[in-house]
């Protein structure tokens, strides 16, 4: 290790857990002898540019915990996706820094940014050890068997489905929640964990696994609201017609896009709406609610799970010690290997950067409106423990009296 310094910085959405592992990355880093400074760059790859730097090496331990148990990115995060010249700005700053050892925390657009930051510092023949850190609450990063950030935010949506079916049923009707998944279904999926009787809700679940099309979801809402009186249903913010255009792009005029050309799918009601419209109109249903979970399941304060913290930590930490000790720049991965356990392996970059994993087909129902119980086994012991539980009244029905 030529140069003592290091350098972590967090990339795309927040989460509940992606501080604990920055702050892996900073505890493991200080207790190395070899290094001397461990920076931190504000708002992602965009802070090194503007050589935007706090140093962590001056922070307290028992605030950089304090930080670690607080949800979304205390160094700021960014989307920006760097070309070539973008790369020579952030060496030209590692340069004066003498900064030889990044890591970035993030999703499938950060790790191809980590991808893409690596082969440019090989090019330009400078000494810098690149290693990506997982997270993503949308849990579709290829080679992992699940991403720091999802089984908190699952844990959220599992919990807000399960209040829902509680209000629901009180006051029956239609409810559509929205909830975010672009590729992948996991999150949405998630909401099944929230049942505990065979007629609670979500009764219908819609993923971009599948194609979604509209008078399919009209007549599965229909035959539900016949059978129950009611009819709550999760829809993933990414389902798509057989043509592949996102249901949202059919109703929106302009589709904002990000640096990575993702259309953003969050921060609008329009898919809840439209659904639920078509409800009333076509089904003659009154009483009928949409709401969008947006960026309330990323962050939420007070609803993570155990489990998350401790491998959020642990992510960062082996993400120091492979860098520390090996040769290779690569991506951290987790992988299950026992019920339940896990284990943490270095892959290539190229082996995960700019890939999207999406749900296995054991883990969908047959009719494509349901999950499995092989995805509730895969879910539940993430969800981590003290999860809260709903019961009902089991008194006798008092006989009427004849007039």
């Amino acid at each position: 290790m030529a140069s003592g310094k290091i350098l972590v910085a967090q990339g795309g959405g927040p989460t509940a857990v992606i501080n604990q592992s920055m702050v892996g990355v900073a505890l493991e880093a200080r207790r190395h002898h070899k290094v001397e400074l461990v920076y931190g760059a504000r708002h992602g790859v965009r802070g090194i540019v503007n050589e935007d730097f706090v140093d962590l090496t001056q922070e307290t331990s028992h605030n950089l915990e304090l930080v670690a148990a607080t949800p979304s990115s205390a160094l700021g995060s960014t989307r920006d996706k760097p070309d070539a010249k973008y790369c020579h700005e952030i060496f030209e700053v590692l340069r004066r820094h003498e900064i030889e050892h990044f890591f970035y925390i993030g999703g499938n657009d950060s790790s191809d940014t980590v991808r893409i930051v690596s082969e440019e510092a090989h090019k330009a023949a400078y000494p810098l050890r690149c290693i990506h850190i997982p997270k993503t609450i949308d849990n579709d990063l290829v080679g992992n068997d699940h991403t720091p950030g999802f089984p908190s935010a699952a844990r959220f949506v599992a919990q807000a489905f399960a209040g829902v079916n509680l209000d629901n049923a009180a006051l029956p009707g239609v409810y559509v929640g929205v909830v975010m998944g672009r590729h992948a279904g996991f999150l949405t999926a998630a909401s099944a964990l929230g049942k505990k009787f065979p007629d609670d809700g979500p009764h219908l679940i819609y993923l971009p696994e599948r194609t979604f099309v509209l008078e399919q979801f009209l007549a599965d809402v229909k035959a539900t609201y016949a059978r129950y009186g009611r009819c709550v249903v999760a829809v993933s913010e990414g389902i798509h017609d057989a043509a592949g255009v996102p249901m949202l792009g059919l109703l929106a005029k302009e589709l904002e896009q990000d640096a990575h050309g993702n259309v953003q799918l969050s921060g609008t009601g329009a898919l809840a709406d439209l659904l639920c419209e078509e409800i009333r109109s076509k089904l003659g249903i009154k009483r009928v609610r949409g709401d969008t979970f947006g960026y309330l399941q990323r962050s939420f304060i007070g609803c993570v799970s155990d489990v998350d913290q401790r491998e959020a930590r642990e992510v960062g930490e082996k993400a120091v010690q492979f860098a520390m000790w090996g040769t290779q720049d690569g991506s951290v991965a987790i992988k299950r290997t026992g019920f339940y356990s896990v284990d943490y392996e270095l892959l290539p970059l190229a082996a995960v950067a700019g890939k999207t994993r999406v749900m296995d087909e054991a883990f969908i129902s047959d009719d494509g409106t349901g999950v499995t119980d092989a995805f509730r086994l895969y879910l539940r012991p993430l969800l981590g423990s003290g999860m809260p539980d709903a019961f009902r009244l089991r008194a006798a029905q008092v006989p009427k009296m004849a007039r």
